[in-house]
C-alpha cells in the first residue's frame, strides 16, 4: 500500500528526516488535537499520529483501545531546531495538557492516554528532564500534584494504520479535541535553551498555544 501523504504539508509520511532536523514523539492524551497543535507551529516539517511505549508490533487503534498493548497514543513531530527549539516544543507540550493525571486526560481514561515524551537524542532527553523539574515546581506552587509523565528514549514509533486518523482535525474540522492545559505557564523556552546549552536562543517564541480546544465529539475520543 502507498504511504499516506500529509494533508497539510503534502509530503509522504515516510519522507526522510532532513539533515539537521530532529524528531520527537509526544503523548498528551487523544492524539487528534495534539497533532493539530504541532502542525500549526512554524518550523515543524512533518507530523503523524501513532503509538509508542508498548509491546505489540504494528498495533491497530482498536487493539490499543483494548488496553492490552501498553502503547500510548502519540504524535511524531519532525522539526527544524534552527526555527523551533526542543525547549519550545516542550513548552507547548507541558502547557497544553495536564501531566499530573496518570493514565488519563480528563474524561479519556486508560494507559493509552498517558503523558509521555519519547526522545531520539541525548539533548532532547536532557531537555525533557530539565523542563519536567521546572514545570513540576510551577505546578506545585499552584497546588497540583506531581508530574507523572513518562520520559524515555524512543524504542519504536508505530504509525496509526487508519488513514482517517492522520491529520484528523483537518479532515473533520469539528471533530473531537480533548486538549486541556492546566493554565500554568511553563518557563520561557529561550531561557531554558540558554541554560541547557550556554547559547543565546534568538528564535522567536512560537505562536500562542491553544490551551482550550474544541470538545465537540465526533465519533468519540481517539
Amino acid at each position: 500500500m502507498p504511504t499516506p501523504t500529509h494533508a497539510i504539508f503534502n509530503r509522504p509520511l515516510d519522507t526522510p528526516t532532513p539533515p539537521g532536523f530532529e524528531e520527537i514523539v509526544l503523548g498528551m492524551g487523544c492524539y487528534w488535537g495534539v497533532e493539530r497543535l504541532f502542525w500549526q507551529q512554524p518550523g515543524v516539517f512533518l507530523t503523524e499520529v501513532g503509538f509508542a511505549g508498548g509491546t505489540v508490533p504494528n498495533p491497530t487503534y482498536k487493539q490499543v483501545c483494548g488496553g492490552r498493548t501498553g502503547h500510548a497514543e502519540v504524535v511524531r513531530v519532525v522539526y527544524d531546531p534552527s526555527r523551533i527549539s526542543t525547549e519550545q516544543i516542550l513548552k507547548l507540550f507541558w502547557e497544553n495538557h495536564d501531566p499530573t493525571q496518570g493514565n488519563r486526560q480528563g474524561n479519556d481514561v486508560g494507559d493509552q492516554y498517558r503523558s509521555a515524551i519519547f526522545t531520539t537524542t541525548d539533548s532532547q532527553l536532557a531537555a525533557a528532564e530539565m523542563t519536567r523539574v521546572d514545570y513540576g515546581n510551577r505546578l506545585a506552587v499552584e497546588g497540583y500534584g506531581r508530574i507523572t509523565t513518562q520520559i524515555a528514549p524512543l524504542d519504536h514509533f508505530w504509525r496509526a494504520p487508519e488513514d482517517l486518523h492522520q491529520q484528523y482535525l483537518h479532515k473533520v474540522p469539528d471533530g473531537y479535541c480533548a486538549l486541556r492545559g492546566t493554565g500554568v505557564q511553563a518557563s520561557q523556552a529561550s531561557a531554558l535553551h540558554e541554560a541547557a546549552t550556554g547559547e543565546i536562543d534568538g528564535n522567536p517564541e512560537p505562536s500562542p498555544s491553544s490551551t482550550g480546544g474544541s470538545s465537540v465529539a465526533a465519533g468519540g475520543a481517539a
